[in-house]
């Protein structure tokens, strides 16, 4: 058997150990060289809900970093292992996984302001786009003087920003979705047309101060 078929049994046979409801298979490849193995491992031990935290806190300190990104995906629906730290990780896919992550847990103060903070200061716009989804995710107040930064940002997490006000009202909330329903992407512009509207707040644009023309976009 060529290594390339060895391999793939491997990866097989720790796919099926989960749902076979197999754990001591799953174990024997929880720690294999093969990366892919080790996510099978992992995925099938979560699937028969015998994975434990310190099974997941292996996946995300694991050196490959799509093992890690999948530690996180399979740690989202639980409130441990802790994931924040993994918003600081070198690779940008496992920081917008866990980001993403992070949004589906239950909000607290210490993932609000670590979101918020890549939403100020991470150099991948994905990032960015994801914390910024997060974040309005959660729908926790602390969190949206990060959203409203994030409407002046590049138009791809202008789009989310946007979107991601949606759980707040307030003046401020009201005022940047008016000046939304001028920016130059229109995809910004429909969404903030779209949360006024639900609001019953006429637009700029339903007033007739925005011309319609043929949808813009901005780098």
């Amino acid at each position: 058997m060529s290594s390339r078929s060895h391999a793939t049994a491997l990866l097989r046979d720790a796919v099926m150990a989960g749902h076979q409801g197999d754990e001591a298979a799953a174990r024997r490849f929880i720690d294999h060289a093969d990366p892919d193995v080790r996510i099978a491992a992992l995925a099938a031990l979560v699937r028969m809900d015998r994975a434990t935290t310190a099974d997941l806190e292996a996946g995300l300190a694991d050196p490959n970093p799509r093992v890690r990104r999948r530690a996180v995906e399979l740690s989202a629906e639980r409130t441990e292992p802790g994931l924040i730290p993994l918003l600081g990780d070198d690779d940008d896919l496992v920081v917008e996984m866990t980001a993403w992550a992070l949004g589906e847990r239950p909000p607290t103060p210490e993932a609000v302001a670590a979101l918020a903070s890549v939403v100020a200061d991470h150099g991948d716009a994905l990032c960015r786009e994801a914390a910024v989804a997060a974040l309005g995710a959660l729908g926790d107040p602390g969190g949206l003087p990060a959203i409203l930064a994030a409407c002046n940002d590049k138009a791809t997490v202008r789009r989310r920003a946007v979107l991601a006000l949606a759980p707040f009202d307030g003046p401020d909330v009201r005022a940047t979705l008016e000046r939304a329903t001028g920016d130059r992407d229109w995809q910004v512009r429909q969404a903030a047309e779209d949360l006024l509207a639900i609001e019953g707040t006429p637009s700029r644009a339903d007033e007739g101060s925005i011309s319609d023309g043929n949808p813009g976009t901005s780098p």
